[in-house]
């Protein structure tokens, strides 16, 4: 395979119809290391508002397992998008994470912004390091992605085109981005769960590195000091000159996904591993356009108010080959 042919094949794809599968060959093909990336920055965009980083502060799950929150993030978004957003396993994934929600009163604009991280943050950083920028159907795919899961998850008022999440992301950041006490917390543990796949003796300056790539804006929401110029130069350089070189490598064979590798879980996971422990007592509900009785539609819950869509025990199927 040419190192363009998925492009090729990407471009004569439909956004709207096609978004899932053309997420898939990025996150999974083209850029799967940039596109974890650019998530990553998203989460940490989060924190850099206060009515969002308290409530995460009162939880205590970065503080404490801040491994396995970040890994049951990664999941329940794969779970959404692997088989289709409509399909079985992809609504019983959206069920859930409204489960999880649902113990919380989140106002409608924080859903919104958080959702438009999840899809500016990996274009902003695909379009800065990438091998190659992203192309037309791909930033529509992305646009289509949050506006799906955005119906999946009852938030009112989602965007339709990718300009609209980068406009409604630029706002909220420019009124709501304000130091806090929660942010640094949140935002220290995050970092520590990203460096300790790292040796120890690594770790500092693996944070370090992650901190220089970051805008001054969110580092100030963040509470940390902007890096010196030169280690953002170095910074910058270096993952620059590593999409040079992924230019020059062939494309990934395609029966080498890249898929996730969750630390937290070495022998699979279940949906209801998913998540806070208190959340496999919550109800399931149906989501905002199903019915009970709907067509295609499994039922949401079984006896015991367990899901009977569990996608059962997963496999890392990413550490299935060499």
């Amino acid at each position: 395979m040419g190192r363009y042919s998925r492009l090729k094949a990407i471009r004569g794809m439909d956004p709207e119809r096609d978004c899932a599968e053309i997420l898939r060959l990025m996150s999974q093909y083209e850029f799967p290391w940039d596109y974890r990336q650019g998530v990553g920055v998203a989460f940490l965009r989060d924190f850099g508002v206060p009515r969002i980083s308290v409530l995460l502060d009162r939880t205590q799950e970065f503080e404490r397992n801040g491994q396995k929150r970040y890994d049951d993030t990664v999941l329940i978004g794969y779970e959404m998008a692997a088989d289709g957003f409509d399909s079985a396993r992809g609504r019983a994934a959206a069920r859930h994470l409204n489960r999880i929600h649902g113990r919380y009163r989140i106002p409608n604009e924080d859903y919104l912004y958080v959702l438009a991280t999840t899809v500016v943050g990996p274009k902003r950083w695909i379009d800065r390091f990438g091998w190659r920028p992203l192309c037309r159907q791909e930033v529509q795919a992305l646009a289509e992605v949050g506006r799906t899961m955005g119906r999946m998850m009852g938030i009112a008022s989602v965007p339709t085109t990718y300009q609209g999440f980068e406009e409604l992301l630029d706002a909220y950041e420019a009124e709501m981005f304000a130091p806090a006490p929660a942010n640094r917390r949140v935002a220290t543990a995050t970092l520590r769960t990203m460096a300790s796949r790292y040796p120890s003796p690594l770790r500092p300056l693996v944070a370090g590195f992650a901190l220089a790539l970051l805008d001054e804006p969110l580092l100030r929401a963040l509470g940390f000091t902007p890096r010196p110029g030169w280690m953002r130069t170095l910074a910058v350089r270096a993952v620059r000159a590593r999409s040079h070189v992924v230019r020059l490598l062939p494309a990934r064979p395609g029966w080498l996904p890249s898929r996730p590798r969750p630390r937290s879980y070495p022998f699979g996971w279940r949906l209801d591993d998913l998540g806070p422990h208190w959340a496999q007592n919550r109800p399931v509900e149906p989501l905002p356009d199903e019915a009970p009785g709907r067509p295609g539609v499994p039922p949401c819950t079984a006896p015991g108010g367990r899901s009977r869509s569990r996608t059962g025990v997963r496999r890392p199927e990413g550490l299935t080959r060499p």
